[in-house]
């Protein structure tokens, strides 16, 4: 299947190849770009008088390689590759968001020379509010892409949201803020359909429609202040747990956000509220002491299962 790009894109493409392949043969290079191998032999002679120095070999181990004394061209990414760097970076380096961090600068100078089009969703995603850590869920990064556009011009969305496996729900947004913490993407928002603050995982987001109505956030928003106190207050099912362990100990199971804890004899009762029950269940496999899923239903179900799973694991 042919790729619908421009002539110059698929000169620019074959050149790209024939850097990352030395010795790529015209055939390769023809199943590569999706077009005829004279076309191939034509683009090859386009970099030529472009003063290009590409090398043939004839002979069955012979094709195309770069000569001696080629002055590299500037990097070229495409959108995606853009937008990944920029949240490799915001994930995995402390220093993001600082102009004397050197990645942070380094980056900055990438995205000065990409092009418009390019450098513009990957701006908008670099202005997240970032807490990096160990672990991660990237999400998609065009979808990222939008939601960032649409936090930093104040413009209301309408998505699909995935509450449980195969389950998706429609909601209306005003998005205030891309947030990274501990490797996971959130986008904070007020919900409509729920008149309500919410937080919503974006690896979880899978459409993203831009509607005409604009908004105003909060003046004193701190997003990732906000996104602390959001995970435990506010949500749907109110949790309770009784562990067998002092709170001292189960503190070094479980992260700070997932609830508070209460001493409550020799044990410890853990308080919080969720709207994803599975997801809490899977949180609790980290308790090293047994435990009693006071409330909701919904979380014993959701503790059952995983053991279950696990029990047919060994079986």
């Amino acid at each position: 299947m042919a790729i619908d790009v421009s002539p110059t894109t698929r000169v620019l493409m074959v050149l790209e190849m024939i850097q990352a392949s030395p010795g790529i043969t015209a055939e390769r290079l023809a199943e590569r770009t999706g077009v005829s191998e004279r076309a191939v032999r034509r683009h090859v002679g386009i970099l030529r008088e472009a003063g290009l120095p590409i090398e043939s070999v004839r002979g069955p181990y012979g094709g195309y390689r770069v000569g001696r004394g080629l002055r590299l061209p500037p990097l070229m990414f495409t959108p995606d590759e853009a937008l990944g760097l920029v949240m490799s970076v915001l994930e995995g380096n402390r220093g993001a968001g600082d102009p004397a961090d050197p990645v942070e600068s380094a980056l900055g100078k990438i995205l000065r020379v990409l092009p418009e089009p390019v450098a513009r969703p990957a701006e908008a995603v670099r202005g997240a509010s970032a807490a990096p850590d160990r672990s991660a869920a990237t999400p998609d990064p065009h979808t990222t892409a939008l939601l960032g556009q649409a936090c930093a011009a104040r413009t209301r969305l309408r998505l699909s949201y995935r509450t449980r496996p195969e389950v998706w729900r429609p909601m209306d947004v005003d998005p205030w803020a891309v947030v990274v913490r501990h490797g996971r993407w959130y986008l904070l928002c007020w919900s409509h359909t729920r008149q309500a603050r919410r937080v919503f995982r974006i690896d979880r987001i899978a459409e993203v429609e831009v509607l005409p109505e604009t908004f105003t956030a909060p003046e004193d928003l701190d997003p990732v202040r906000t996104l602390e106190e959001h995970f435990s207050e506010g949500w749907r099912y109110r949790i309770e747990v009784l562990i067998d362990a002092s709170p001292e100990a189960v503190a070094e199971w479980l992260p700070r956000n997932l609830g508070r804890l209460e001493a409550d004899g020799e044990r410890t009762r853990l308080r919080a509220t969720t709207d994803e029950p599975d997801w809490y269940a899977e949180q609790l496999v980290r308790v090293r002491a047994p435990f009693t899923v006071v409330g909701p239903p919904e979380l014993a179900e959701e503790v059952a299962a995983i053991g279950r799973r696990y029990r047919d694991a060994v079986a």
